[in-house]
Protein backbone atom coordinates (compact mmCIF):
# COMPACT_ATOMS: atom_id res chain seq x y z
CA UNK A 1 0.00 0.00 0.00
CA UNK A 2 2.98 2.27 -0.43
CA UNK A 3 1.91 3.60 -3.82
CA UNK A 4 2.29 7.25 -4.77
CA UNK A 5 -1.44 7.97 -4.45
CA UNK A 6 -1.60 6.45 -0.97
CA UNK A 7 1.47 8.40 0.17
CA UNK A 8 -0.01 11.63 -1.15
CA UNK A 9 -3.32 10.90 0.64
CA UNK A 10 -1.50 10.03 3.87
CA UNK A 11 0.45 13.31 3.78
CA UNK A 12 -2.84 15.22 3.83
CA UNK A 13 -3.88 13.59 7.12
CA UNK A 14 -2.43 14.42 10.55
CA UNK A 15 -2.10 11.06 12.41
CA UNK A 16 -2.02 12.84 15.78
CA UNK A 17 -5.14 14.90 15.18
CA UNK A 18 -8.64 13.96 16.28
CA UNK A 19 -10.86 15.27 13.49
CA UNK A 20 -14.36 16.63 14.01
CA UNK A 21 -17.06 14.45 12.46
CA UNK A 22 -17.74 16.94 9.64
CA UNK A 23 -14.06 17.38 8.88
CA UNK A 24 -13.38 13.64 9.01
CA UNK A 25 -16.00 12.86 6.38
CA UNK A 26 -14.93 15.66 4.05
CA UNK A 27 -11.36 14.41 4.38
CA UNK A 28 -12.11 10.72 3.81
CA UNK A 29 -13.94 11.53 0.57
CA UNK A 30 -11.28 13.90 -0.79
CA UNK A 31 -8.33 11.71 0.24
CA UNK A 32 -9.60 8.39 -1.16
CA UNK A 33 -6.79 7.65 -3.65
CA UNK A 34 -8.20 4.92 -5.91
CA UNK A 35 -9.93 5.45 -9.24
CA UNK A 36 -12.71 2.99 -8.36
CA UNK A 37 -15.61 3.84 -6.05
CA UNK A 38 -14.07 3.02 -2.69
CA UNK A 39 -16.09 1.79 0.28
CA UNK A 40 -15.94 3.99 3.37
CA UNK A 41 -15.41 1.99 6.57
CA UNK A 42 -15.54 2.94 10.23
CA UNK A 43 -13.98 1.09 13.18
CA UNK A 44 -15.34 1.72 16.69
CA UNK A 45 -13.04 0.50 19.48
CA UNK A 46 -15.16 -0.06 22.56
CA UNK A 47 -14.40 -0.37 26.26
CA UNK A 48 -16.01 -3.78 26.61
CA UNK A 49 -14.77 -7.31 27.27
CA UNK A 50 -16.31 -9.38 24.45
CA UNK A 51 -15.43 -12.60 26.31
CA UNK A 52 -18.16 -11.73 28.82
CA UNK A 53 -21.67 -12.63 27.71
CA UNK A 54 -23.09 -9.51 29.39
CA UNK A 55 -20.76 -7.22 27.41
CA UNK A 56 -21.76 -8.18 23.88
CA UNK A 57 -22.65 -5.31 21.55
CA UNK A 58 -24.65 -6.15 18.45
CA UNK A 59 -27.63 -4.93 16.51
CA UNK A 60 -29.02 -3.99 13.13
CA UNK A 61 -30.07 -0.68 11.68
CA UNK A 62 -31.51 0.55 8.39
CA UNK A 63 -29.23 3.26 7.00
CA UNK A 64 -31.00 6.34 5.60
CA UNK A 65 -28.94 6.32 2.40
CA UNK A 66 -28.26 2.60 2.07
CA UNK A 67 -24.81 1.18 1.41
CA UNK A 68 -24.36 2.62 -2.08
CA UNK A 69 -24.54 -0.80 -3.71
CA UNK A 70 -27.07 -3.40 -4.78
CA UNK A 71 -27.69 -5.89 -1.97
CA UNK A 72 -28.34 -9.49 -3.09
CA UNK A 73 -30.81 -11.20 -0.77
CA UNK A 74 -31.76 -14.88 -0.53
CA UNK A 75 -34.74 -16.17 1.44
CA UNK A 76 -35.30 -19.64 2.83
CA UNK A 77 -39.08 -20.06 2.70
CA UNK A 78 -41.84 -22.29 1.35
CA UNK A 79 -45.51 -22.03 0.43
CA UNK A 80 -47.11 -18.55 0.61
CA UNK A 81 -43.97 -17.09 2.21
CA UNK A 82 -41.93 -18.16 -0.82
CA UNK A 83 -44.24 -16.17 -3.08
CA UNK A 84 -44.18 -13.24 -0.64
CA UNK A 85 -40.37 -13.19 -0.71
CA UNK A 86 -40.30 -13.18 -4.50
CA UNK A 87 -42.84 -10.36 -4.62
CA UNK A 88 -40.75 -8.34 -2.16
CA UNK A 89 -37.75 -8.50 -4.48
CA UNK A 90 -35.63 -11.34 -3.09
CA UNK A 91 -32.97 -12.44 -5.57
CA UNK A 92 -33.27 -16.16 -4.79
CA UNK A 93 -35.92 -18.03 -2.81
CA UNK A 94 -36.01 -21.71 -1.89
CA UNK A 95 -35.24 -24.40 0.65
CA UNK A 96 -33.31 -27.62 0.08
CA UNK A 97 -32.37 -26.43 -3.41
CA UNK A 98 -30.67 -23.32 -1.94
CA UNK A 99 -28.91 -25.49 0.65
CA UNK A 100 -27.61 -27.76 -2.11
CA UNK A 101 -26.28 -24.77 -4.10
CA UNK A 102 -24.48 -23.41 -1.03
CA UNK A 103 -23.01 -26.83 -0.26
CA UNK A 104 -21.60 -26.84 -3.79
CA UNK A 105 -19.82 -23.55 -3.07
CA UNK A 106 -22.33 -20.95 -4.27
CA UNK A 107 -22.20 -17.78 -2.18
CA UNK A 108 -23.33 -15.13 -4.65
CA UNK A 109 -25.41 -13.14 -2.13
CA UNK A 110 -24.97 -10.56 0.62
CA UNK A 111 -27.80 -11.34 3.06
CA UNK A 112 -29.82 -14.42 3.99
CA UNK A 113 -33.31 -14.40 5.52
CA UNK A 114 -35.31 -17.39 6.74
CA UNK A 115 -38.75 -18.07 8.15
CA UNK A 116 -38.56 -19.83 11.55
CA UNK A 117 -39.88 -23.13 10.16
CA UNK A 118 -36.93 -23.28 7.71
CA UNK A 119 -34.15 -23.05 10.30
CA UNK A 120 -33.71 -26.84 10.50
CA UNK A 121 -33.01 -26.75 6.75
CA UNK A 122 -30.71 -23.73 7.02
CA UNK A 123 -28.74 -25.40 9.85
CA UNK A 124 -27.31 -27.83 7.26
CA UNK A 125 -25.13 -24.98 5.96
CA UNK A 126 -24.58 -23.17 9.28
CA UNK A 127 -20.85 -23.97 9.19
CA UNK A 128 -20.61 -22.25 5.81
CA UNK A 129 -22.83 -19.24 6.53
CA UNK A 130 -21.87 -18.60 10.17
CA UNK A 131 -18.17 -17.68 9.73
CA UNK A 132 -19.12 -15.35 6.86
CA UNK A 133 -21.74 -13.51 8.90
CA UNK A 134 -24.51 -14.76 6.61
CA UNK A 135 -26.43 -17.03 9.01
CA UNK A 136 -30.01 -15.85 9.57
CA UNK A 137 -30.49 -14.67 13.15
CA UNK A 138 -33.66 -13.58 14.98
CA UNK A 139 -31.67 -10.97 16.96
CA UNK A 140 -31.05 -8.93 13.81
CA UNK A 141 -34.41 -9.60 12.19
CA UNK A 142 -33.33 -12.14 9.57
CA UNK A 143 -35.32 -15.01 11.06
CA UNK A 144 -38.90 -13.80 10.75
CA UNK A 145 -42.34 -14.40 9.33
CA UNK A 146 -42.41 -10.74 8.22
CA UNK A 147 -40.66 -11.63 4.97
CA UNK A 148 -41.68 -8.53 3.00
CA UNK A 149 -40.45 -6.17 5.70
CA UNK A 150 -37.17 -8.05 6.12
CA UNK A 151 -36.39 -8.20 2.38
CA UNK A 152 -37.26 -4.52 1.92
CA UNK A 153 -35.00 -3.49 4.82
CA UNK A 154 -32.04 -5.54 3.54
CA UNK A 155 -32.46 -4.24 -0.01
CA UNK A 156 -32.42 -0.64 1.23
CA UNK A 157 -29.18 -1.27 3.07
CA UNK A 158 -29.65 -2.60 6.58
CA UNK A 159 -26.40 -2.75 8.50
CA UNK A 160 -25.73 -5.57 10.98
CA UNK A 161 -23.03 -4.79 13.52
CA UNK A 162 -21.30 -6.88 16.16
CA UNK A 163 -18.28 -6.35 18.39
CA UNK A 164 -15.39 -8.70 17.55
CA UNK A 165 -12.99 -10.50 19.89
CA UNK A 166 -10.75 -7.41 20.03
CA UNK A 167 -13.60 -5.16 21.18
CA UNK A 168 -13.97 -3.47 17.78
CA UNK A 169 -17.01 -2.99 15.56
CA UNK A 170 -16.10 -2.73 11.86
CA UNK A 171 -18.74 -1.41 9.49
CA UNK A 172 -18.90 -0.36 5.86
CA UNK A 173 -21.21 2.65 5.77
CA UNK A 174 -21.36 3.45 2.06
CA UNK A 175 -19.42 4.39 -1.05
CA UNK A 176 -17.19 7.41 -1.69
CA UNK A 177 -19.51 8.53 -4.50
CA UNK A 178 -22.33 9.09 -1.99
CA UNK A 179 -20.52 12.20 -0.75
CA UNK A 180 -19.61 13.34 2.76
CA UNK A 181 -23.11 14.49 3.81
CA UNK A 182 -24.88 11.16 3.16
CA UNK A 183 -21.96 9.17 4.59
CA UNK A 184 -22.00 11.32 7.71
CA UNK A 185 -25.76 10.79 8.15
CA UNK A 186 -25.28 7.02 7.86
CA UNK A 187 -22.48 7.22 10.41
CA UNK A 188 -24.55 9.20 12.89
CA UNK A 189 -27.26 6.56 12.83
CA UNK A 190 -24.91 3.65 13.53
CA UNK A 191 -23.09 5.72 16.16
CA UNK A 192 -26.39 6.32 17.95
CA UNK A 193 -27.25 2.61 17.77
CA UNK A 194 -23.88 1.63 19.26
CA UNK A 195 -24.20 4.18 22.06
CA UNK A 196 -27.70 2.89 22.88
CA UNK A 197 -26.39 -0.69 22.90
CA UNK A 198 -23.85 0.03 25.66
CA UNK A 199 -23.94 -2.92 28.07
CA UNK A 200 -24.71 -1.99 31.69
CA UNK A 201 -21.78 -4.20 32.70
CA UNK A 202 -19.28 -2.12 30.68
CA UNK A 203 -17.10 0.02 32.95
CA UNK A 204 -14.98 3.09 32.21
CA UNK A 205 -14.85 4.81 28.85
CA UNK A 206 -17.16 3.05 26.39
CA UNK A 207 -16.19 4.79 23.13
CA UNK A 208 -12.40 4.41 23.08
CA UNK A 209 -11.63 5.41 19.49
CA UNK A 210 -13.22 5.86 16.08
CA UNK A 211 -11.23 5.48 12.86
CA UNK A 212 -12.58 6.33 9.43
CA UNK A 213 -11.01 5.09 6.20
CA UNK A 214 -11.68 4.35 2.57
CA UNK A 215 -10.76 1.00 0.97
CA UNK A 216 -7.33 2.18 -0.17
CA UNK A 217 -6.92 5.28 1.98
CA UNK A 218 -5.24 5.99 5.32
CA UNK A 219 -7.08 6.01 8.65
CA UNK A 220 -8.59 9.21 10.03
CA UNK A 221 -9.09 9.48 13.80
CA UNK A 222 -12.45 10.98 14.84
CA UNK A 223 -12.97 13.05 17.98
CA UNK A 224 -14.68 10.61 20.36
CA UNK A 225 -15.72 13.38 22.76
CA UNK A 226 -17.81 15.00 20.06
CA UNK A 227 -19.14 11.60 18.95
CA UNK A 228 -20.19 10.63 22.47
CA UNK A 229 -21.78 14.01 23.06
CA UNK A 230 -19.15 14.96 25.64
CA UNK A 231 -20.87 12.70 28.16
CA UNK A 232 -17.86 10.58 29.01
CA UNK A 233 -14.90 11.52 31.11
Amino acid sequence: MAGKKYKKAAQAIDPKKRYSIDEAFKTVVTSAPAKFDETVDVAFRLGVDPKQSDQQVRGAIALPHGLGKAVRVIVFAKGPKENEAKAAGADFVGGDDLVAKIQEGWLDFDKAIATPDMMATVSKVAKVLGPRGLMPNPKVGTVTMNVTEAVTAEKKGKLDFRVDKAGIIHAGIGKKSMGDTKLRENFMLILGAILKAKPSAAKGIYLRSITLSSTMGPGIKVDTNEAAGNTEE
